[in-house]
């Protein structure tokens, strides 16, 4: 199983450090500060050997330019948008080699929260920014409804044990509103009572893995009669598609 360590930031963000085959060597994903990670790897005695950023905010990607100051390491980015200090533009379909960790990752497209977003899979493990939270999504900030179900769709289609690390601790008020949704969902209020014990005791709630968004997740469970019930109370007619259910659900989160 794939070693992964999250490094908070900010309020709510995850930089997660994925070790590789040498215990002293890391990528770093999305370091949109530098000095925790600065303070991480020094503390732990790591090498950093690759930056993964998943889109262009500055949650994500502002600590490029500390962390490569005086490290010469490939800074992977997403090709349709512009990042200063990223070296290397990845879409999907590419892969994603770091020879010194011995991984690779294959590039997903996932737009929607951004227009050029991007996802790293490989070894079981999903990191994918800010495009699919554990019992929500990303806002729209440039993308579609259509091209964000299509991302979702895609992410959900990968194999239910991988391991969700996404980039912000947002779980507790993603599962309110999710109960909000589908108030008879026994998996939502099982999970909730679990994440709610995980931050008492300051512990994150993440990794989650897809065959629990399938069970929890409402923006991934749009065919679910409950989701298209209350898709269609708050906005009539939204039932009578995917991207219509999808549509409702995320506006109503919008204002939740």
């Amino acid at each position: 199983m794939l070693r992964v360590t999250p490094v908070r930031a900010f309020r709510d963000n995850y930089i997660w450090l994925i070790h590789g085959r040498r215990s002293d060597c890391v990528a770093v994903v999305d370091p949109g500060d530098a000095s925790p990670v600065e303070a991480a790897v020094a503390e732990a005695g790591l090498t950093i050997e690759a930056i993964l950023i998943t889109h262009h905010h500055p949650d994500h990607a502002g600590g490029i330019g500390r962390l490569t100051a005086d490290r010469q390491v490939p800074v992977f980015g997403p090709a349709q948008e512009r990042i200063a200090g990223v070296t290397r533009r990845v879409a999907g379909g590419d892969r994603v080699e770091i020879p010194a960790l011995d991984l690779g990752f294959e590039v997903l497209d996932v737009p929607g929260h951004t227009a050029g977003h991007i996802a790293y899979y490989g070894h079981g493990a999903l990191f994918c920014g800010d495009t699919l939270f554990s019992a929500g999504c990303g806002r729209l900030f440039e993308g579609t409804p259509e091209q964000m179900l299509a991302s979702l769709e895609r992410l959900a289609a990968l194999p239910g044990d991988t391991r969700v690390y996404c980039a912000h601790e947002y779980t507790l008020a993603n599962l309110a509103f999710a109960q909000a949704v589908e108030p008879a969902n026994r998996a939502l209020a099982d999970y909730a009572e679990e994440a709610r014990r995980l931050r008492r005791a300051d512990q994150p709630t993440l990794p989650s893995t897809l065959a629990l968004e399938r069970e929890v997740n409402p923006f991934l469970r749009w065919d679910e009669p409950a989701v298209r019930a209350a898709a269609e109370s708050r906005s009539p007619g939204a039932s009578e598609s995917a991207v219509g259910v999808f549509a409702a659900i995320r506006r109503w989160k919008d204002q939740f």
